[in-house]
């Protein structure tokens, strides 16, 4: 029996950002192509058994760039090229699927994520995507908060260095939700449902 029996039901996939702007980046510890190659297969899992799967996109152009220290985006930088923002083509998007636009790092501030998932019902979301402290984590936050159970893909999920992927999946992932593998995760849907 798995620690991890999903509901499916009352489940739905939700990835962040897979998208030309981010599958183009150096990201560890996972390569963009991994990530996008794990996300795929959580996706064709739970699509073949009805499950909801939503992409989340930002529109890049239109994002805040408030004053920082570290600023992603330094001032006087070109405008991202006008398809930094659609879906990478890898990431196979289907006619069934949801797609979801953000003009911020979090996917459920001003956006219609929640009535969506609270619609169907869904109590769990699995949680993959690009960059596991920026949107994965501002979007889990905000999932967390609005009582959520979330299952983080450890490895459908990676970032601008180890060291920042591995802060949130071992420090502050484990205190929000489950954090698994995209083989375990793939695991316990195969085996049937239950709670996450």
């Amino acid at each position: 029996m798995s620690d991890l029996d999903i509901d499916i039901g009352r489940t739905a996939l939700v990835l962040i950002d897979l998208q030309n702007s981010n599958v183009k980046r150096d990201l560890a510890p996972y390569t963009a192509e991994q990530v996008v190659g794990n996300c795929v297969l959580l996706a064709g899992e739970m699509r073949d058994r009805g499950a909801m799967v939503i992409f989340v996109r930002v529109l890049v152009d239109q994002m805040q760039l408030p004053p920082s220290d570290a600023p992603l985006r330094k001032p006087g930088t070109p405008a991202p090229p006008p398809d930094a923002s659609h879906l990478a083509p890898d990431a196979q998007v289907q006619a069934t699927d949801i797609v979801v636009t953000k003009r911020q790092w979090g996917a459920f501030y001003g956006t219609d994520l929640d009535q969506l998932l609270r619609r169907r019902n869904i109590k769990t979301i699995v949680l993959g995507g690009i960059a596991t402290n920026f949107g994965v984590e501002s979007t889990a936050r905000a999932a967390f908060d609005r009582g959520y159970r979330v299952v983080f893909v450890e490895d459908a999920m990676s970032s601008m260095s180890a060291e920042m992927h591995k802060f949130a999946c071992e420090h502050t992932f484990r205190i929000m939700g489950k954090v698994r593998s995209t083989r375990h995760v793939i695991d316990a849907l195969q085996a049937g449902t239950g709670d996450a």
